[in-house]
């Protein structure tokens, strides 16, 4: 049984390690946990709520600095080694500024050393069913971003025991495991740059209440059926960033922002809420992304401030103000050496750890390595 105290959040998906390139050549390379499951549930964390990763990761490296960056946070890592477990994705983002000064970004699958693809994503499986569903009952939220049938069987027991299913695809895949996710999930959430639309979302065999589309600059669209019958869409523009540094990840705050408002009390407080609750708790969402806007990496204003400080940030956003100075990140990069298994061991500069990713290898030296 979950906390009744806190909401809880159980999520099966994405869950990297991000390695953050950034614009300026002499910051090093940041390690960070990331992935959109892995980042809803780490800032949901942050926000309060007991957040429970249903992972494969088998203590290598790479998820052992997953692990410690969503501990720090207060991540819930009970399932964090779900047999069979397997290596964590990594995933390197370079973060670049084009010819107007605007921020870019891209993401690089291949190991600039050794040229090998990086580990990528795997589902869980059977054996995560039998281990995490007694666990349901109580629970507010079950978050998926990657289908499989182990994900699927989870979603569809967290909903009978009254959680909120929030699907959040990057694309369609299966067909067939991406209609059974509609025949499950109650908010359906996706980007226009990944998905320009989805068929049969609220149809009568479907469980959709809430469809949102991401606009990206232009904000988002939402349309819902609590009256029984389907809305229009409505559009919230978005809330213009007061420093924008990096877009990625604000899709994730996004996310967060609207489960945190809407989706402490399971599927009743779902209910509840209605369409206004929901378009309000869509435009906080939208402001913890106009936020996170102003950091590099999908969570770098999370390093970069005390709490206290980003309660009244978001307080001064949600005003209209856009008055407070930017923070410069104040985070101490662990002393762990992420590697390319694929890669030959390699002594870090450090001395601690093997492998050439480590945490303290420059942003110009990375780009030299890697060509870019």
């Amino acid at each position: 049984m979950t906390s009744p105290e806190r909401p809880s959040i159980f999520g099966a998906g994405l869950i990297a390690l991000d390695r953050v390139i950034g614009t300026d050549p002499t910051s090093p390379v940041r390690a960070w946990a990331g992935g959109t499951c892995g980042n809803v549930l780490s800032i949901l964390a942050y926000l309060g709520w007991d957040a429970y990763p249903i992972a494969r990761m088998n203590g290598d490296p790479a998820s052992e600095h997953v692990q410690a960056d969503m501990r720090r946070w207060g991540v819930r890592l009970d399932f964090a080694g779900c047999e069979p477990v397997c290596h964590t994705p990594i995933i390197v983002q370079e973060i670049r500024r084009s010819r107007n000064g605007e921020p870019t970004h891209r993401f690089v699958r291949s190991c600039p050393q050794c040229g090998q693809r990086l580990p990528g994503f795997k589902a869980i499986t059977r054996s995560a069913v039998d281990t995490v569903e007694w666990m349901f009952p109580g629970t507010a939220v079950f978050f998926m971003d990657r289908l499989s049938r182990a994900t699927l069987s989870l979603a569809a027991r967290a909903s009978a025991e009254g959680a909120v299913v929030m699907f959040e695809p990057s694309g369609k895949g299966d067909p067939r495991l991406f209609a059974e996710a509609l025949r499950i999930a109650h908010i359906l959430k996706y980007s226009d740059q990944q998905l320009a639309t989805v068929e049969g979302v609220m149809q009568d065999d479907t469980a959709v209440l809430v469809e949102v589309q991401t606009l990206g600059r232009y904000g988002l669209k939402f349309r819902h059926r609590f009256e029984r019958k389907v809305s229009n869409w409505c559009v919230l523009d978005a809330v213009t960033a007061p420093y924008l540094a990096d877009t990625c990840g604000s899709g994730d705050w996004c996310t967060a922002g609207l489960l945190a408002e809407i989706a402490t009390k399971g599927q009743a407080g779902l209910h509840h809420t209605g369409a206004e609750g929901v378009q309000a708790a869509l435009r906080y969402g939208q402001t913890l992304a106009a936020w996170n806007c102003g950091f590099e990496g999908a969570r770098g204003g999370m390093y970069a401030m005390d709490q206290a400080t980003f309660l009244q940030q978001i307080e001064a956003l949600t005003a209209g103000r856009a008055d407070f100075a930017k923070r410069s990140p104040n985070d101490e990069p662990l002393e762990v050496v992420i590697a390319c298994p694929a890669c030959p061991p390699v002594r870090s500069a450090t001395g601690h750890g093997t492998g050439y990713l480590g945490n303290r290898i420059s942003s110009a030296q990375y780009r030299s390595v890697s060509g870019g």
